[in-house]
């Protein structure tokens, strides 16, 4: 029998040139005709001998396919149906030995198949992605990946000269997902899928959707990374963060954008590793008082000006800080310290870059083929499909990866007004109305609704918050009420009226005292968070403390005065780091924080403020045990815009001490100022931002009022204090 009958052409030929849609059907040890006969493509063979495997035993050489390059084919001497071999192989006085890849069966298996066709896999990123595993007894990597409408895809890496002919996938009946298992490789090997589309054409390389790990941009491979092993040490922690992720916790978090955060300039001036930041920035946060850090992106990400809201490797830990391992003993050191971290995460959209999703399998696979659906004008960046089942089930286990995979506790989820509307951003005649001819997105509403339902009820000792400008109703109310499921809401309204007040030349600011009040009327509507984020220290709009009016004095007085009224104010915290140390430039992602304003004693104050802010919100109950309801706030005077003056209490729950909130907003001492309280007796004052340790006027009460039997603001007694010049201060009732 000639090695050409022991092949068809078409098909031989077909395999040479990387068509052949099935080339397990082909290559690899089959029966013909009670034959047993072993074929291999092998471009760079000369010539391919068959050993057995473990004695090493040469069993028979494959001779060439007459006609068609690097095809080779053999009847092997009759053993069993299949047995274990390897492949010796030379070119010149070169000798190598191969495991031949399609010599293995499947890996995944039926129950696997039937989720992945339902589009419903609970765990998708343990079938689909890169796996260091043993199969049928040998070491290796297996390969998964979803692309229904391929006609072939291929893993393309150092190991073949990045051949696509040469590791072209098994296909999984109707599911769309394309596998193959390759020996003797493992953590570490950079690679990326190439892809034939339906059409005939060739597809840009492409990273893998559900890839661990990746190259260090601007390198944009995906590399496998074995996950397994890694020995968690947070226990205690996990048994406890329910509790600490109550609403009716104090939750302060510092929001971090580790490349700029703090920088080695003595070494290139390089970003600090994950291990670094365990140490440096674990700690700092720790001192300050913060309960949680919360990272931009972390999930790869191509460009570094998009800080991470672009990203491409959403299972992939970004390789600018280190492994996925090392990003692991960051999150174990913030447990070690008792601080939950939180990741902003990116469901709303993904870039145009051409080895990410898009068109990833030469379709519109993950996004929507219609512009008017599928682009977002504002950020050049593409829309996923939330309709499609597979896509839906995609993200839904994302976000349950990060949990369960990094021990993440919550996850901020970005842009959520974007998913929310088809007309977001869009003119008349951009958009696709829906079903009903509205502008909801309600295939994005039911993703909403059904992650949080998957991730809380994976884990009700997480958190998730949505970053949503818009008044869309019960973004934090339960999925069971009608609402989208989420913990906590941004409140960006409080943001933007607050800010604008403060803006404002003091002399002005009676003109808008409304600024001020207005969140109250909607403040326990959702279950907030007050953020002062990075979006409000970019894109020209300064610093915080550069908005703030005045000389220096009065501009540092003012941004002390405005934290007192965020801390006192209804709602968890949220600051973006530099705010805590009144940095004035803009945030620029390229360098690191000015850390050397800190030998300034008005940076210095206001650190030590937040520091103290910090354990007073979580040492007196009443600033946060009752933050997400009505009758933990109650205005004294909320009306005094003629003086800019505001004062309001807190209240917690039973048993729980009032706090009395007063804020003052113009550069005027006001003494002999009466004030109603709602009890008589004793009024330690806890906290002035005016102090001299802040970089104050230190000016106040000795620490203690008493509150007299005059009445005042519809209550029955009240005490006389001195306001300072933009100044909060925070009085705890003490009793009679």
């Amino acid at each position: 029998m000639t090695q050409n009958a022991l092949i068809d052409l078409a098909e031989a030929r077909a395999i040479a040139a990387g068509e052949h849609g099935d080339p397990f059907s082909v290559l690899g040890l089959h029966e013909i005709d009670g034959d047993l006969v072993l074929r291999c493509f092998r471009p760079g063979a000369e010539t391919i001998e068959v050993l057995e495997e473990g004695s090493g035993k040469a069993l028979v050489k494959l001779s060439p396919v007459e006609g068609v390059d690097s095809l080779f084919a053999a009847k092997v001497p009759r053993r069993r149906k299949r047995f274990s071999y390897r492949l010796r192989m030379t070119h010149g006085s070169d000798v190598w030995t191969e495991t031949d890849p399609y010599a293995f069966g499947p890996v995944l298996g039926d129950m696997d198949e039937y989720l992945l066709g339902e589009g419903t896999h609970g765990r998708l990123w343990q079938a689909l992605g890169a796996h260091v595993v043993t199969h049928e007894g040998v070491d290796g990597v297996h390969f998964a990946v979803w692309a229904p409408n391929a006609r072939r895809v291929s893993v393309v890496a150092d190991i073949n000269g990045w051949d696509g002919r040469r590791h072209i996938m098994r296909r999984r009946g109707a599911t769309g997902v394309h596998e193959i298992f390759i020996p003797n490789v493992g953590d570490g090997m950079a690679y990326k899928y190439e892809i034939i589309g339906n059409s005939g054409e060739l597809v840009p390389l492409k990273a893998d959707p559900v890839g661990f790990g990746s190259e260090h941009p601007p390198k944009t491979a995906s590399v496998v990374r074995d996950l397994r092993g890694y020995e968690w040490k947070d226990n205690d922690w996990i048994g406890k963060r329910g509790d600490l992720q109550r609403f009716d916790k104090p939750i302060s978090i510092y929001e971090v954008h580790l490349e700029s955060w703090r920088r080695v300039p003595e070494d290139g001036n390089r970003a600090l590793t994950y291990h670094e930041l365990a140490q440096d920035l674990v700690n700092y946060a720790k001192d300050l008082g913060f309960s949680h850090i919360e990272l931009t992106p972390i999930s790869e990400y191509p460009f570094g000006g998009s800080w991470g809201y672009q990203p491409v490797g959403l299972f992939a830990p970004t390789s600018r800080f280190g492994s996925p391992d090392d990003f692991r003993a960051f999150v174990e050191a913030c447990h070690a310290a008792d601080l939950g971290l939180i990741i902003d995460w990116v469901p709303g959209h993904f870039p145009t870059d051409p080895h990410g999703l898009g068109r990833f399998d030469g379709t519109a696979l993950y996004e929507h083929a219609d512009p008017k659906e599928g682009y977002h004008p504002d950020w050049n960046t593409l829309v996923y499909n939330y309709g499609r089942t597979e896509v839906s089930n995609y993200l839904i286990t994302n976000a349950k990866y990060w949990l369960e995979e990094f021990h993440i506790d919550g996850l901020r989820v970005d842009a959520v007004a974007s998913m929310l509307y088809r007309d977001y951003s869009r003119n008349e005649g951009e958009w696709v109305p829906n079903v009903h001819g509205g502008r909801e997105n309600l295939e994005a509403i039911a993703f909403m609704k059904q992650m949080n339902e998957a991730v809380y009820g994976a884990d009700p000792g997480i958190m998730t918050i949505a970053e949503e400008s818009t008044a869309y109703p019960g973004v934090s109310a339960p999925t069971s009420s009608g609402g989208l499921g989420f913990g906590f809401k941004w409140n960006m309204g409080w943001m933007n009226d607050t800010l604008r007040y403060m803006s404002e030349d003091p002399v002005n600011r009676k003109y808008h005292h409304d600024k001020m009040t207005f969140g109250l009327h909607y403040a326990f509507s959702e279950n907030f968070v007050l953020p002062l984020s990075h979006d409000e220290v970019v894109h020209g709009k300064g610093s915080l403390i550069g908005r703030m009016p005045g000389d220096d004095w009065q501009r540092f007085a003012n941004l002390r005065a405005y934290y007192g009224f965020m801390w006192g104010h209804p709602g968890k915290k949220l600051l973006f780091m530099g705010g805590e140390f009144a940095q004035p430039s803009e945030w620029n992602h390229e360098q690191s924080l000015d850390w050397h304003l800190l030998e300034y004693p008005a940076h210095a104050g206001i650190q030590a403020l937040i520091r103290d802010l910090n354990a007073l919100y979580r040492s007196l109950p009443s600033l946060h045990e009752l933050d997400c309801v009505a009758e933990g706030f109650r205005w004294i005077d909320g009306g005094n815009a003629e003086e800019s003056v505001f004062s309001w209490v807190r209240n917690g729950k039973d048993g729980s001490a009032p706090v009395l909130v007063v804020a003052n907003f113009t550069p005027v001492t006001r003494t002999g100022y009466r004030i109603g309280v709602p009890e008589a007796g004793r009024w330690s004052e806890r906290l002035n931002t005016d102090a001299e340790s802040y970089g104050g006027s230190n000016q106040g009460n000795s620490g203690e009022v008493i509150a007299g039997a005059v009445a005042a603001h519809g209550c029955e007694h009240s005490i006389e204090i001195t306001v300072p010049p933009l100044a909060t201060l925070f009085f705890e009732y003490c009793g009679e």
